[in-house]
């Protein structure tokens, strides 16, 4: 059995052929004395990309190949899950990320004694209303409902710990929230401006098309962070709250009934009517929610806690990485 890495290097591409050969340069280049290895998830692409990566391929280069194109999370899920190293840096496939950034965050993320550091793209090379606009909304959204305080969520440049990488539960478009992801984990996070290149092939993937699918996802974290393990907490507050509203507004009817007023006509009436019942839905969905949770931590290896570190006699125990199977693999 192969000896493991230390470092690996997980890039999805999609469609990326032209940028194949200079990224493979540059990592080579900018590698050099590492002990790493390169995994490429090529995301259902219809171009040449997997032969261009096929043809330069090197003893330490891996291969994932998807059926078809399932998204980027997905492509970095498969990639971490393959992983055998004891550090994973994370990059496009667009060489807008510069590999000559890895080097030095992984020498902070070990020097701070780190889980993540993330790049926070210094000079962005992008459109002004198409990308940096709606990026820069976005991410003061994420950061003032969640308080992790990450300023530029899109980059995919990271460099994190491989046994915190493969507790992340990466589906959907959960990738651009990655450091939410690992503070709920307990992870240590600093951010360091990296350097951000324009795109000189191929054509951008992302649009405005993504801004819907950023919100419904940053509500999903919003309640990850605040109620992932109390969901009665959300419901039971929202449902008592309406229970309540709605109580008062039935007393103040039936005072105005028993001083002879009509109160069937008031659009008051049906608000109290619909605040009661909806505090029942409220309520009886905190319930189930809680039962799913109780499920879930119950069913699986998950604890609603994260260790940090494991002392024995003074000294740090180190748990081995485990190797899930992974995807289909067509040069390894």
């Amino acid at each position: 059995m192969p000896i493991a890495p230390n470092l690996s290097v997980v890039i999805p591409v999609y469609n990326e052929e032209e940028n194949i050969r200079p990224l493979m340069e540059s990592l080579g280049k900018n590698l050099i004395g590492f002990d790493h290895e390169v995994i490429f998830v090529d995301d259902g692409s219809t171009d040449h990309t997997v032969d261009e990566i096929i043809k330069r391929s090197q003893e330490n280069t891996r291969i994932l190949v998807f059926s078809r194109n399932f998204g980027q999370t997905s492509a970095l899920a498969a990639g971490i899950d393959a992983a055998r190293g004891e550090f994973i840096a994370t990059l496009d496939g667009d060489l807008q990320n510069d590999p000559a950034d890895i080097p030095s965050m992984l020498e902070r993320l070990k020097k701070d004694h780190l889980d993540i550091v993330a790049g926070r793209r210094l000079q962005r090379r992008d459109g002004l209303m198409l990308r940096k606009i709606p990026s820069a909304v976005a991410n003061f959204l994420i950061r003032k409902l969640t308080h992790v305080k990450v300023h530029d969520y899109g980059c995919t440049l990271k460099v994190f710990r491989t046994s915190l990488a493969k507790k992340l539960d990466l589906y959907g478009e959960l990738h651009r929230f990655i450091p939410i992801l690992g503070s709920i984990q307990g992870a240590k996070i600093a951010e360091v401006y990296v350097r951000h290149h324009p795109r000189k092939f191929g054509v951008s993937k992302y649009g405005l098309g993504r801004t819907l699918k950023v919100a419904s996802d940053l509500l999903l974290m919003f309640f990850f962070v605040k109620y992932r393990q109390k969901p009665m907490h959300l419901f039971g507050m929202l449902g008592l709250s309406m229970f309540g509203t709605g109580f008062l507004i039935a007393v103040y009817l039936l005072l105005e009934k028993l001083g002879g007023h009509d109160i069937a006509n008031r659009p008051v009436f049906y608000i109290g009517i619909l605040l009661i019942i909806m505090s029942m839905q409220f309520i009886t969905t905190g319930f189930v929610a809680e039962l799913i949770m109780r499920t879930y931590f119950g069913a699986t290896s998950r604890k609603p806690y994260s260790i940090h570190k494991r002392f024995r006699g003074g000294v740090v125990v180190r748990k081995k990485i485990r190797k899930p199977e992974t995807a289909v693999i067509a040069s390894e």
